[in-house]
């Protein structure tokens, strides 16, 4: 089977985070019993989804990890041309497809290149590590890595699949995403002062989390590697309020925090929290039951920093053929952060480029696919 073939059928599975990915993961559990690859679940705590840890080649230590993601973005309100569940070729040099891009790509590459693998017998092991819920959060990834560890032979390096258009990035920026409830006093709003508008409060807190990426910037808290220079702060989704003429009780918004390598989170959300609370203490003297809460939607992503990154960076680059290939930085998350945490030396480079991630008419151009599929075979050469 090659790339695009794999690539068909792993964009016919719908696996949109908020539903299983079981069906695919059967899937690709079917494929490699073909030849006998040995792999290992590792599940959700319901059992509704799973990652997937494969090796091929010895159980030995010295292996490479290449490590994806499972799950897509929704494609619910965009204008879509095509199914975005069935692989499209317009004959533009281009596949069409939820997931082509971010980041199912990757996986078709490694997946078609297993035989081939196989019949080289390597000498040192490549393992497969396929993770669920990355777009909300990178929620699988830990306990897969959890288990490589504790049950597997050390691997050497981990190269994470994400669009790099085929060029080592080398850091990328922590993520957290968070819920902010902002609990008022219903009112007539004829009687404004009888009253605690929940919406005017969380107006006030959300411009203060805006307010947060000037300070950053004059406080000279950048980085140049990064496109975006400094950690970012965003509302994404707000919603309070029942009716025009009624002051409203409730308001939530839903937030993130992507911080720099060289920021940490709990300091910048430490910034939104003193602010909340001078809201909450104004509040509480005209109605001492409103409040502020804010929650951690996920476990905080870690940053990936351009650090004991020296071996794998070279090995990717030799993989390439392309001495001069240069490293970078991306301002989302990935699971590399997370293999880094454990020790692991960890860089990303995949097939397609970010920009077309989470877009209507997501597509990778094929000559992307075939770049992949020539570091994949370059791998498997270096591991015979």
């Amino acid at each position: 089977m090659t790339a695009s073939e794999m690539l068909e059928r792993l964009v016919g599975f719908a696996t949109v985070s908020r539903d299983s990915n079981l069906e695919l993961i059967r899937f690709i559990e079917g494929y490699l019993d073909q030849f006998n690859v040995e792999h290992w679940r590792v599940e959700n705590d319901d059992g509704s989804k799973a990652n997937l840890l494969a090796r091929i080649g010895p159980e030995v230590a010295g292996g490479v990890v290449l490590s994806g993601h499972t799950d897509v973005v929704p494609v619910d309100g965009q204008p879509w041309s095509s199914d975005p569940f069935t692989l499209t070729d317009k004959g533009d040099g281009k596949l069409y497809g939820r997931g082509t891009c971010d980041m199912k790509g990757f996986i078709a590459c490694a997946l078609a290149e297993v035989p081939h693998w196989i019949a080289r017998g390597l000498q040192r092991p490549i393992y497969l590590a396929l993770s669920y819920d990355e777009e909300v959060g990178c929620i699988g990834a830990p306990r897969m890595i959890d288990r490589l560890m504790a049950e597997h032979p050390r691997p050497d390096a981990v190269i994470v699949g994400e669009p790099t258009l085929m060029q080592p990035v080398v850091a990328h920026k922590g993520a957290t995403n968070l819920r902010t409830t902002v609990t008022g006093r219903a009112a007539h709003s004829s009687q404004i002062d009888q009253g605690v508008s929940a919406i005017h409060v969380a107006a006030r807190l959300v411009s203060r989390i805006e307010d947060i990426m000037t300070e950053l910037r004059a406080e000279g808290r950048i980085d140049e590697a990064f496109n975006v220079v400094h950690s970012s702060l965003h509302v994404g989704k707000i919603a309070g309020g029942t009716a025009i003429n009624i002051m409203a009780r409730e308001c939530i918004f839903e937030w993130e925090i992507r911080h720099l390598p060289s920021d940490r989170f709990e300091e910048l959300l430490s910034r939104v929290n003193a602010y909340a609370a001078e809201l909450e203490a104004e509040m509480q003297q005209r109605a001492p039951d409103t409040g502020i809460v804010t929650e951690a939607l996920n476990l905080t992503v870690p940053a990936l920093a351009d650090d004991n990154n020296t071996e794998v960076l070279k090995l990717c680059r030799e993989l390439l053929d392309e001495g001069a290939q240069p490293s970078g930085a991306v301002a989302y998350a990935t699971e590399a952060g997370q293999f880094q945490r454990v020790g692991l030396p960890t860089i990303i480079c995949g097939p397609g480029s970010i920009r077309q991630a989470h877009q209507p008419d997501e597509y990778i151009e094929i000559e992307q696919l075939a770049a992949s599929t020539r570091f994949m075979q370059a791998l498997g050469r270096r591991l015979a």
